[in-house]
C-alpha cells in the first residue's frame, strides 16, 4: 500500500527578480516546500485572499509598492496576520533591518541567499508559528474568548473561538476590525487621570447583545490582551425567566433560540458547550411543555413580542 503523502508546507515567495524567482523556487521545492509566486506586492496581496502560506518570502526593494508596504498590508489581513514574513535584500544598513521588523517581519536575508541559511531560518519560524497556533487553538477548545491588539488598532490574533463570538454578535465579516478599532480607542485614553483602567467596556450592537472586553495586560512591546464575552439584553431576560420560571441561564438561551439563533450560535454567544446547550434545551422544553425548539421560540416570541408581532 502506497504511503499518504505529507501536506507540504506553502512558502509565498514575493521578488520582482526573474533570476531570484527561479533560483530560490527550485532550491525552495527541493527541499520539500510547496511554492507561489508573486512578482509584485499588490500579486502578493492577492494570493493571500485565495490561499494562506504558512511562510512569506519577501523582498524589500521592488516597484510601486515596495516589501515594506506590502508586509503591513499584509499584517491587516486577519488571514495572515500570523503568518512569519522573512524579508531577503541587498539593503544592510541598520535602518533598513529595524524598518523590516517594524513593518511586521520576523527575520532578515541579505542578498545573494545563502540556501542552508535560509532553510534553517525557515524551519525555526514555521516550528515558532505551529507552537503560536497551537497555543490560540488549546485556549479555544478551553472556551476561551481571546484577542491581542495594537495600540493602533491593528489585530495581533484571535482566537477562532473568539473570532465566531464577534461575528455572531455583529452579523458581519468585518466585526473583527470594528472590535480593534473599538479597542484602539480605550488604549488611547486608559492613560488619562481618572481613567478606569480595569473596568470593562462594551462594543453595542443592534440592540441585542453588548460584547464586553476585559483588559488582562500587555504581552509584547506593542500587543495589548483582552477577554472578550457576551451579554444580552437583560430586560427581554428577566422577562422570560419570570414568565416561566427559568433559571438565569435557561432564560440567556431561550432568548437567543427566540431570535433565530442556531445551538452553536448561542454557544459561542454565552460561551458554552453544544453539550451544555442541549441539557438547557431540555429543561427549557419541560418548563415551557414543547416537544421542540420551534414550538419554544413560538412561545418566547408571543411573551417578549406580543401575538401582532407573531403574524
Amino acid at each position: 500500500m502506497a504511503e499518504t503523502a505529507l501536506p507540504r508546507d506553502i512558502v509565498l515567495l514575493v521578488d520582482d527578480s526573474p533570476e531570484a524567482l527561479g533560483f530560490l523556487t527550485e532550491a525552495l521545492e527541493q527541499s520539500g516546500f510547496s511554492v507561489l509566486i508573486a512578482t509584485s506586492g499588490q500579486s502578493a496581496l492577492n494570493i493571500v485572499e485565495r490561499i494562506t502560506p504558512d511562510l512569506i518570502l519577501l523582498d524589500a526593494v521592488m516597484p510601486n509598492m515596495d516589501g515594506f508596504a506590502t508586509c503591513r498590508m499584509l499584517k491587516t489581513n486577519a488571514a495572515v496576520a500570523q503568518v512569519p514574513v522573512i524579508f531577503m535584500t541587498g539593503l544592510t544598513e541598520t535602518e533598513h533591518v529595524v524598518h523590516a521588523l517594524d513593518s511586521g517581519g520576523v527575520d532578515y536575508l541579505t542578498k545573494p541567499i545563502n540556501i542552508d541559511e535560509l532553510r534553517a531560518r525557515i524551519r525555526v519560524h514555521l516550528s515558532n508559528a505551529r507552537s503560536a497556533q497551537s497555543a490560540r487553538v488549546a485556549l479555544d477548545a478551553a472556551g476561551r474568548h481571546l484577542l491581542a491588539v495594537r495600540g493602533d488598532g491593528g489585530l495581533h490574533w484571535s482566537t477562532p473561538q473568539a473570532t465566531r463570538l464577534i461575528r455572531t454578535a455583529t452579523g458581519t465579516d468585518d466585526g473583527l476590525d470594528l472590535a480593534a478599532r473599538h479597542i484602539a480607542g480605550w488604549l488611547a485614553e486608559r492613560d488619562k487621570p481618572g481613567f478606569a483602567r480595569d473596568a470593562t467596556f462594551s462594543l453595542p450592537r443592534s440592540g441585542q447583545t453588548n460584547l464586553q472586553f476585559a483588559y488582562l495586560g500587555a504581552i509584547g512591546a506593542d500587543e495589548h490582551l483582552f477577554r472578550l464575552t457576551a451579554a444580552s439584553n437583560r430586560a427581554d431576560d428577566e422577562v422570560l425567566r419570570q414568565h416561566f420560571s427559568l433559571t438565569p441561564r435557561e432564560s440567556e438561551v431561550l432568548q437567543w433560540i427566540a431570535k433565530g439563533k442556531s445551538n452553536r450560535d448561542i454557544g459561542d454567544i454565552l460561551g458554552l458547550s453544544a453539550r451544555t446547550v442541549n441539557k438547557h434545551l431540555e429543561q427549557i422544553y419541560v418548563k415551557l411543555g414543547v416537544e421542540n425548539r420551534a414550538s419554544a421560540a413560538v412561545k418566547a416570541a408571543h411573551v417578549l413580542y406580543g401575538e401582532e408581532r407573531l403574524a
